[in-house]
């Protein structure tokens, strides 16, 4: 059964990918080529190609890519499929995105050549920040000149860099949340026996050797320039054709011996002499398990899958430049041509410092962050929960282009971008952290303490909307602690649309009713007196509970009832900050609020 449904994936993957029913050849050639255990039952195998394949066949184009999402979401689609699901998108968002590419310096490319970007994280945990970065120039690239953008994960690195499952879908909601779906989608543990092949190929060009020297000898050797004697020439491509074999066998351990791709040991560039392209690593894979015991390096997987994706043009970042002169000798032995390069530098964001995922995922697993989206994360998976617009994300990163200067900036000037976005459509509300109790009292001359007041739900909208907020059936209202250390007595007070207060005593904290708010108006106009005088939130005494997670830390306070129903949108907390409605969660104890602070 569970060949049976591998094959059927196989088979949908090459109908959906081509728009037609599947090849029973190139299906069974994938079949066994990626499980070399089946090769002993292939006629077996055969009968069970052919049999779905006369399934797939009676089902319609719609049905097939259904399946196949359903049964395998990472798997290579249609990219005329992906395509239409960014057009859609473009024209669902083509006033926030007008004019958004401008700011990219043009790519040098022949005319007519269709433009093919990737971007190849490592999923060894959430998108960051910088993966953004990537995720969305790459993609803006390709949507300026009508071509594709990939999404390629290179999770070649079962052990240092160890892939994490969840993180492949992490990536793709990622891609769909910043606008920039791929066009095609590519797994590089899934695609280790193409990276075999070419190995073959270099060994019979006599342009690879299986090196048996420690790290350390070899490194003596690379020093003074000098060849080891596994790559002399009285070792035979046959020999070492043998040798391969044997690696693949499992017959050597671990750094016993190691592929290198022949290329200059006179190089002035230590770096560049005879390179590891693969290395035995007897662990299992996350993704695909202990199928493989010979794992490519980077260098040898991204050269071989830029050309075999047909990539024209690279972002690299400048610290990782020296993969380009490594692979140049990889494609001059294979006779290809290698894509046009751009250079970055890096983007360092003030208030995280450095970072690295390994790191990030290690104080995960600690128990020091939450999880991925902890508010105090640089992940998209945290922006995205304290409620920061994917637009004002892309604007952010394209407004720094590519540059090979390292450049130094503030969150500030994400949160200036967001602020466009969300300040207009984000509704007003009261909350009071460390909150401190206030008793409103009467002047001997009489009057009457407000019951409620009338407040707007966003000051700046034509239509002027009110919200209502009941003080309760006791005079005593909550203000704000960092509030309270602060009043003195006989310092007037403005409780924002409910009334003005005079400060008769500070511990405990009591305060005369002076005048009361005009109903659906701010008050009534302010005397010279009170021009001065500090306009401040406040929330009842029996309001809800909220807790705000915040990227440096929790305030915990009360706000008015209203709040909790504003879940999962982006609010703004009046003279605190915008917040984004995490949890609404009802107890005996009353309603209990999460908000994750966005700026």
């Amino acid at each position: 059964m569970r060949n049976r449904a591998k094959i059927r994936k196989y088979a949908l993957e090459n109908a959906v990918r081509y728009g037609k029913p599947p090849q029973k050849d190139a299906v069974l050639k994938k079949a066994l080529a990626e499980n070399p255990e089946l090769r002993k039952d292939a006629k077996k195998i055969s009968l069970i190609v052919k049999d779905e394949i006369e399934q797939i066949e009676l089902m319609s184009a719609e049905e097939r890519a259904e399946e196949l999402a359903r049964i395998a979401p990472l798997a290579t689609v249609s990219r005329e499929g992906r395509r239409e699901k960014v057009r859609a998108k473009d024209e669902e968002k083509e006033t926030e995105h007008a004019g958004i590419g401008s700011g990219l310096p043009e790519l040098a490319h022949a005319e007519g050549e269709e433009v093919v970007m990737r971007f190849a994280p490592n999923p060894n945990g959430a998108a960051t920040l910088g993966s953004a970065s990537g995720i969305i120039i790459n993609s803006e690239y390709a949507r300026m000149y009508g071509g594709k953008f990939i999404l390629r994960f290179d999770d070649t690195d079962p052990v240092v860099k160890r892939p994490l499952l969840d993180a492949y879908d992490w990536y793709l909601e990622d891609c769909s949340w910043l606008n920039a779906d791929p066009d095609e989608v590519v797994v590089a543990s899934e695609r280790i026996y193409l990276y075999y092949r070419y190995a073959e190929e270099l060994l019979e060009k006599g342009a690879a050797y299986v090196c048996f020297c420690p790290a350390e000898t070899f490194k003596q050797y690379k020093d003074r320039k000098q060849d080891c004697p596994h790559r002399s020439v009285s070792v035979s491509i046959e020999e070492n054709i043998d040798y391969w074999e044997k690696m693949l066998s499992g017959i050597y351990e671990e750094k016993e011996a190691v592929l290198r791709i022949k290329t200059d040991m006179a190089s002035a560039d230590p770096a560049l002499r005879d390179w590891v392209a693969f290395r035995i690593l007897k662990r299992d894979h996350p993704r695909v398990g202990d199928r493989y015991l010979v794992w490519p390096t980077l260098d040898f997987e991204s050269g071989i899958e830029d050309h075999l994706l047909g990539l024209t043009h690279i972002i690299r970042g400048k610290d990782i430049m020296k993969s380009e002169l490594r692979q140049r000798f990889l494609y001059d032995h294979l006779g290809w041509k290698y894509p046009v390069t751009m250079v970055w530098g890096k983007i360092k964001l003030h208030e995280f410092g450095k970072f690295s995922t390994s790191e990030l995922r290690k104080a995960i697993e600690s128990g020091k962050y939450e999880g991925w989206d902890d508010p105090r994360l640089p992940t998209l998976k945290a922006l995205r929960r304290r409620g920061f617009q994917p637009e004002a994300i892309r604007k952010f990163f394209i407004s720094t282009g590519v540059t090979q200067t390292d450049i130094a900036v503030s969150m500030k000037n994400l949160y200036a971008e967001n602020r466009k976005m969300v300040d207009a459509k984000a509704l007003r509300y009261f909350f009071v952290r460390n909150p401190a109790e206030m008793r409103l009292v009467l002047p001997s001359g009489g009057g009457s303490i407000p019951s409620v007041a009338k407040a707007l739900k966003h000051p700046s909208r034509k239509e002027k909307e009110y919200r209502e907020i009941k003080t309760g059936n006791s005079n005593t209202i909550l203000i704000s602690g960092d509030d309270a250390v602060k009043v003195r007595a006989g310092q007037r007070l403005r409780l924002k649309y409910l009334c003005t207060v005079e400060v008769k005593s500070t511990e405990p904290l009591v305060a005369e009713v002076v005048d009361e708010a005009v109903a659906k108006d701010k008050g009534p106009a302010p005397t010279d007196r009170q021009i001065q005088m500090p306009f401040i939130q406040w929330a009842p005494a029996d309001g809800i509970k909220v807790m705000v997670k915040r990227h440096d830390g929790i305030d915990r306070g009360i706000g008015e009832p209203l709040i909790a129903t504003e879940l999962r949108n982006v609010v703004q907390f009046e003279r605190y900050g915008f917040v984004r409605v995490d949890s609404v969660v009802e107890k005996e104890t009353g309603t209990e609020v999460v908000a994750y602070f966005t700026h």
